[in-house]
């Protein structure tokens, strides 16, 4: 049985990663971060599932912070694989604490290679890397060649990351790779992230919970992808059997107002009559254009998107409608007594 080890578990693409290694016959291993309250939420269903042997999944506490702590880890568990999805991950966020988004973001991902260096252990590493590395974006569309150009302070953190993993595979022979992952959405998507905050407000509006919605810049463009799809990229770089780096991307751009558009018409609402901007949510530098070629990832790992624009806002808003239409997610809202 194959161990990985996943930091960042809790989040969108590490829920769906573990749900992808369970299925695969793994022993998955989760960091997470010690807190007053439960934050396990999307993984709660692999301990449910009657079908899923949970002892085949285990949760440690540990910080992107804490080096000693990461050492200590990867003596005990000397995974196969590590995949590395932990950050502190919201763009427009990482201007309000840059110092922080850098230390986690960036300097985490050192952390975890010298503690593979470290250790010893021959464990294939994993690093999420991002579009927003290539931010105001040199040529179109941006491939593994592109050179970067982050446009905010998670962007920037990312690039160190991102040449930390490269360094490592060239100065100590690690199988370490990163996957330049462009936007890739879902239902388990944070609700602060634009494409949920737009497909649960359609829903909240469209049960009569909610009658705004605020937005930033609607003219930014983006590609736009599944993400369960592209965890499975995750995995299938490591499988390649050597260090590298990949493009996952749809090569299709949207604006975030298509998004809009695509949401309020899936249930049958003019949009116009319920978005209102708010300056709150424009970025000090913008990232206007992303659109990502993943060809290499297709010939040589025989990855491709499947799932297109318009089938993801479809997704995204049934989920949310489906959520709000229970009464314990009203309630949550204040809505009911």
């Amino acid at each position: 049985m194959k161990k990985a080890l996943i930091t960042g578990i809790t989040g969108q693409d590490g829920s769906y990663l573990a749900d992808l290694l369970i299925e695969k016959g793994y022993e998955v291993h989760g960091i997470i971060r010690r807190a007053s309250t439960f934050n396990t939420s999307r993984i709660d269903h692999l301990y449910a599932d009657p079908h899923i042997n949970g002892v085949r999944l285990f949760l440690h506490y540990g910080d992107l912070a804490d080096s000693v702590n990461l050492v200590k880890l990867l003596y005990e568990l000397k995974p196969d694989e590590i995949y590395h999805l932990g950050a502190q991950s919201h763009v427009r966020v990482s201007f309000d604490i840059p110092e922080y988004t850098s230390d986690v973001t960036g300097v985490g991902t050192i952390r975890i290679l010298e503690a593979i260096r470290e250790t010893g252990v021959r464990s294939k590493f994993y690093q999420a890397s991002s579009s927003e590395m290539f931010g105001k974006a040199q040529q179109m569309p941006q491939t593994e060649t592109t050179p970067f150009w982050p446009r905010s302070p998670y962007g920037v953190a990312k690039v160190f990351a991102y040449w930390a993993t490269v360094n490592y595979r060239e100065s100590y022979g690690l199988c370490a790779s990163n996957g330049i992952l462009f936007n890739h959405e879902s239902p388990r998507r944070g609700e602060t992230f634009v494409t949920r905050k737009i497909t649960r407000a359609v829903a909240a509006i469209k049960l009569g919970l909610q009658k705004e919605l605020f937005l930033g810049n609607l003219d930014a463009k983006r590609d736009w992808g599944y993400a369960p799809e592209y965890v499975e990229g995750m995995w299938r770089i490591l499988q390649y059997g050597e260090g590298d780096d990949f493009v996952l991307a749809t090569n299709e751009t949207h604006t975030v107002r298509e998004f809009v558009e695509a949401a309020f018409g899936h249930v049958n609402l003019d949009w116009k009559g319920y978005v209102k901007h708010d300056g709150r949510y424009e970025r000090p530098a913008e990232v206007d254009l992303l659109i990502g070629d993943a060809s290499k990832a297709k010939k040589i790992l025989d990855w491709e998107p499947k799932v297109r624009f318009q089938e993801l806002v479809r997704i995204m808003v049934d989920a949310d409608v489906e959520l709000f239409s229970r009464t314990t997610a009203q309630q949550h809202l204040g809505k009911l007594p």
